[in-house]
């Protein structure tokens, strides 16, 4: 297990270090991947990742000793991580944090090298003056009460047909949990209270319309067996699953954009896509440019006042 091995990234090369560390262990269900397995995967998927984390800063979901080890979040960077890897400064309450941002293959196959087998990513870019308070990104997170996926399949609709009422685009993506995102463009005009406070409104149109399926009770206790529609990722400072990441589960399943087309599918599910597949359906573009089509919210926002009455 021991050792060393040279990956090319492109201009970089990346020195992995134990790569045939387990870092998913197999069982009758789910297959064994190694360091070398996640570290190939991050390498492929790549071109079709990257262009989802430039500019973003990060939280890294880490396991040193694989999958059945400890979990820690890192937020900071390291000392001894490489220069090379774009770091930007971000103000919270309490001081001031240091992430780090993906720009590059190089960066991707590094943080695999890192056990970091999740990616993080907050929903604002950094801009030329420095600032990450602009999201260009709105997240509905549909969070089932159990393992069944049709209330996820059934809840996505619902959001897709309102946003669609509201003249706003979206797209799907699989958590590799158990749910799905739908995840909405913006053109970074709002901050992130404005955001949060539309999506609230959203989710509460849906809520009030369907009372026995939805609800957005941050309490498990008060949700019954209602799927929860999270907006809480659209907060300053939160972040979420990135597009094509891995989730710490067996098997290694991958946050994986879908088209709308897909929901339709019996054999979806949150966990359809593997570090074995997810490349292929990456190739598919199941996006297609939707999320360079950024809106504003004012005219969703007057349309959904309307709505509502």
């Amino acid at each position: 297990m021991a050792g060393t091995r040279s990956v090319r990234a492109g201009r970089r090369t990346v020195e992995v270090h134990r790569p045939d560390k387990v870092l998913f262990p197999g069982d009758g269900s789910a297959k064994e991947y190694t360091k070398a397995d996640l570290v190939e995967y991050y390498r492929e998927v790549a071109p079709y990742m990257l262009p989802h984390l430039r500019g973003r800063p990060l939280m890294l979901e880490r396991y040193p000793d694989g999958l059945g080890g400890p979990r820690f979040m890192q937020k900071n960077v390291q000392n001894h991580d490489p220069d090379w890897i774009r770091r930007v400064e971000v103000n919270k309450e309490g001081g001031t944090v240091v992430h780090p941002v993906c720009d590059d293959t190089a960066t991707l196959v590094y943080l695999a090298d890192q056990a970091c087998l999740t990616l993080h990513r907050w929903l604002s870019r950094v801009s030329r003056d420095g600032r990450v308070d602009r999201p260009d990104r709105l997240v509905f997170d549909l969070d089932p009460s159990g393992d069944d996926f049709e209330p996820v399949r059934e809840a996505a609709r619902l959001v897709g047909e309102l946003l669609d009422e509201l003249r706003l685009p979206s797209a799907l993506m699989t958590t590799g949990s158990r749910g799905l995102h739908v995840v909405v463009p913006l053109d970074g005009r709002h901050d992130f209270d404005e955001v949060r406070e539309f999506a609230k409104a959203v989710a509460d149109t849906l809520t009030e319309a369907h009372p026995e399926q939805l609800t957005t009770a941050a309490r498990k206790k008060d949700r019954g067996d209602r799927l929860y529609l999270d907006i809480q990722r659209n907060a300053y400072a939160q972040t979420s699953a990135a597009p094509f990441t891995v989730r710490a589960k067996p098997g290694a399943p991958v946050a994986t954009p879908l088209t709308w087309e897909q929901l339709d599918d019996p054999g979806l599910g949150p966990r359809r896509w593997t570090i074995a597949d997810a490349v292929d359906q990456a190739r598919t573009d199941p996006w297609a440019g939707l999320l360079r089509r950024g809106r504003a919210l004012g005219p969703a926002r007057r349309r959904l006042n309307a709505l509502r009455g």
